[in-house]
Parts: C-alpha cells; sequence; structure tokens
C-alpha cells in the first residue's frame, strides 16, 4: 500500500465523519488485554515516507539472498530457474489482474490457462480431476484431510505414516481441531484418512503399494502429500492414492523470500463432488465452440456456507498461471530431465558428503533432497556456514536436511562439503 501522508486536521475530519473523536474509540470493542500497552520493541516511531523507506531499506540489506552463494534449504520450497519467459507473461495485465472468472463467457482466457493448470496436475499425480489450485501445500494437506472425513461420514481421525512436513501438520492439526477430529499414528477402523509424504520430509522416498494396503485393510482413504512437484517428473505418480496434494511453486513461481506458494490438489473421479476450490470444465458453447465454465462449485461463495466444501480456500491464480507457462515451456520431456538433472545433483552432493568425517548419509533412497547426520549440533554448523557465505540445510538436532537442483554447481558442492569438513 502506497503511504498515505495524511495531516492532524486530516484525521480530525476523517473522525469526525464517522463519529468518534479518537483512534483509540476504534477499538473500542476489543478487549483490553488484546491491546498494546506500550509501543512494540525496536519498532521505529512514526516517521515520514523518505524515513520510511531509508530504514525499511536497511533492514532489506541484511539479508542474504538465495542467490548469492550455495544454497542448500530445500524443507518444501526449492530454489529453481524461472525462464525469463514467465514473469514477461504473467505481466501481462490479462493475466496479472484477474483472479476469479466470475462471468466465465468473458473470461475464457483466464478459464483455459485454469484448464491448463489442472491438466498438467492431474497427469503428474495420476488422478482423474484436479481443482484450480490452493494457497498452498500445507492448507491443501488440511482440505484434503477434511473432504476424507467428509466422505467416511462418522470417522473422525486422520493417521499420518513416517515423515510429514512438520509445518503441514501444524496448519492440519489447527483445521481438524475446528472439526473435533484428530491426527492419530494408528492406521484402523477410525480412521477417515491416512497421509503420507512421497516424497517423505526426509527425502525418503516410501513404498505406497503397502500403505495402500493397510489402508484398505481398514477401509481409509489414502492422502498422498508431494512438497517437491518436480519429483514426480522423475518417481512413478501416486496413483495408488485416493487424493493427492502439495506445493507446486518450485515451477514458475520461485522463492521469493518465502512466498506466495502455489499448492495443488487432485483426486479420483469418484470423489469429484467433495473437492474443495474450484474447477473448471470444458465444453462447448451453442454454436459447437470449444469454451470453458466453472462447474460443480460446491463453496461458501456459491452454496451455504454450511454445506460448503470449504470455507477457507481460494485458487492462486497468477501462480498456477507461471507454474503452467513454465510447464508448457519444458514439455514433457524437459519436465522429465529437468527432474533427471536434480536427481544427479543429488546423487553427486551425496556421494561427496559420504566422504565427509563426521557426516552419514542416512537415506537409502532421495530424489533431490536427503537427510545427513552431523557430529555437532545442525543448528550451530548452520551458522558457522552462513559466516562463509553458505545456506546449510533444514536442521533438526544433530541432521540436517539438504536439498539441491539444477542451480547448484559442482563448485557449490565443493565448497560445501570443505566447509564441513573444516567445521565437524
Amino acid at each position: 500500500m502506497r503511504y498515505l501522508a495524511l495531516t492532524k486536521q486530516d484525521r480530525e475530519e476523517m473522525l469526525a465523519a464517522i463519529g468518534v473523536t479518537s483512534v483509540d474509540q476504534l477499538y473500542d470493542s476489543v478487549p483490553s488485554e488484546f491491546l498494546l500497552k506500550k509501543p512494540i520493541e525496536n519498532l521505529p516511531n512514526h516517521q515520514g515516507e523518505l524515513e520510511v523507506e531509508n530504514i525499511l531499506n536497511s533492514y532489506a540489506n541484511k539479508n542474504r539472498a538465495a542467490s548469492a552463494g550455495p544454497f542448500f534449504l530445500g524443507a518444501g520450497c526449492y530454489k529453481h530457474h524461472v525462464p525469463a519467459s514467465v514473469d514477461h507473461l504473467i505481466q501481462r495485465s490479462e493475466f496479472l489482474t484477474s483472479y476469479t472468472p466470475y462471468q466465465p463467457e468473458i473470461s475464457q482466457g483466464t478459464l483455459t490457462v485454469i484448464f491448463q493448470f489442472q491438466s498438467i496436475i492431474a497427469l503428474l499425480t495420476g488422478m482423474e480431476v484436479a481443482n484450480a489450485s490452493m494457497y498452498d501445500g500445507a492448507t491443501a494437506m488440511s482440505e484434503a484431510c477434511l473432504m476424507a472425513i467428509r466422505i467416511k461420514s462418522g470417522r473422525k481421525n486422520i493417521a499420518v505414516v513416517g515423515n510429514v512436513h512438520p509445518d503441514y501438520l501444524e496448519v492440519t492439526k489447527t483445521s481438524l481441531d475446528l472439526h473435533e477430529a484428530k491426527l492419530v499414528s494408528k492406521i484402523d477402523e477410525s480412521c477417515a484418512g491416512v497421509v503420507v509424504q512421497y516424497p517423505d520430509f526426509h527425502g525418503e522416498v516410501g513404498n505406497l503399494d503397502e500403505i495402500r494396503k493397510q489402508c484398505d485393510a481398514a477401509g481409509a482413504l489414502l492422502i498422498c502429500v508431494t512438497n517437491e512437484i518436480l519429483s514426480l517428473g522423475l518417481l512413478e505418480a501416486p496413483k495408488q492414492a485416493d487424493i493427492c496434494v502439495g506445493e507446486a511453486s518450485s515451477i514458475g513461481v520461485g522463492l521469493n523470500f518465502g512466498g506466495p506458494l502455489l499448492g495443488f490438489f487432485s483426486c479420483k473421479k469418484e470423489f469429484v463432488r467433495q473437492m474443495p476450490g474450484r474447477i473448471c470444465g470444458a465444453t462447448v458453447d451453442v454454436d459447437g465452440k470449444p469454451g470453458y465454465v466453472l462447474t460443480l462449485n460446491a463453496r461458501e461463495q456459491h452454496i451455504r456456507r454450511e454445506k460448503a466444501t470449504s470455507n477457507i480456500c481460494s485458487n492462486q491464480g497468477l501462480c498456477a498461471t507461471a507454474f503452467t507457462i513454465h510447464a508448457s515451456l519444458l514439455g514433457e520431456i524437459g519436465f522429465k530431465q529437468l527432474a533427471l538433472v536434480n536427481h544427479k545433483r543429488a546423487c553427486d552432493l551425496a556421494d561427496r558428503l559420504a566422504t565427509v568425517k563426521g557426516v552419514k548419509v542416512l537415506n537409502q533412497s532421495f530424489f533431490n533432497e536427503f537427510t545427513i547426520e552431523l557430529s555437532k549440533d545442525a543448528t550451530e554448523v548452520n551458522k558457522k556456514l552462513l559466516a562463509k557465505n553458505i545456506i546449510g540445510g533444514f536442521a533438526q538436532g544433530n541432521k540436517m536436511v539438504v536439498a539441491v537442483s539444477e542451480l547448484t554447481s559442482a563448485q557449490d558442492i565443493e565448497t560445501f562439503a570443505n566447509e564441513l569438513e573444516k567445521i565437524l
């Protein structure tokens, strides 16, 4: 939002227009325990626009951009190259300013892109239908769990198998608490669904066939979660799942200091009426020409909230467009080749780290991310790496989840390994 340079007289006139004498009166309905009793520490007082810009620039200069040196952090957000053509195309006003095609007859371009996005997601996941996207992977997983509970009426538990992203679990737990449901570790007849991450949070590629058998025995739905959608260019599509969700921002969107992200959501056709979010369908008009429409809109803007499949979900239209452009530029062959390059770089890193004293590679399998065990605390190791302009992996005690991409050079790998040798 642009800086609003209001004078004291301007503010007094605005307050008088709405019938109050001070800004404080606007917060009379807020309980006093939730109001600040003193200014926020280390936050400068009100200043002019120029001063505010200078302060914010000083904060921004403290950032260490991912491209400024070797980078090995993944854990749900991955540093990939985004072609310049992606940014160029999404800057077009037709894409940049469009949000929701409430008037489909004049939104055919937007709907065409959405349909293409859905088609790509369905191909990658091996599912029959996909929606127009979600906020992010975490909310997609929470919505998948709520969808399973709706389908398996009467069951309130969701079983979690293996290592699932901790942030995804926190978001899902919050959603389930509101519906008096909970996450459990055991698969039984009380479970509406079973969540498994593929590859898991530590990078391991699990056996979905075995989990599918357990789901069938308990009568539960299998929910597959994928943090890194590029992995589906190399791994077998998780067709064993009933619902497949995850994060797709690594294609077309970029890191952007932590957001926005791009959740995807797909499932078997038999469950489509319980799927949250927008769905674009292909049809023909009265003249027999191809056309696109929003269909099966069981969300809060279209029906009563209590009957909606979701009251919070929304499509990430611009991010989904960026994904679709990037994925289309790659094509099926290019997508697979990019996945192979990522896996090859990860293999190179794993082989090099295996030679470092004090480092143990824990994975039996992986795509472009795996976990190492260190002889020292990983957080402290990361601090020392950062002092050498290296961003290490995700720290968990003495374990570190490290990720690479096509942007990781052989020199980056050698620099990382050499510094680890010194630190350990």
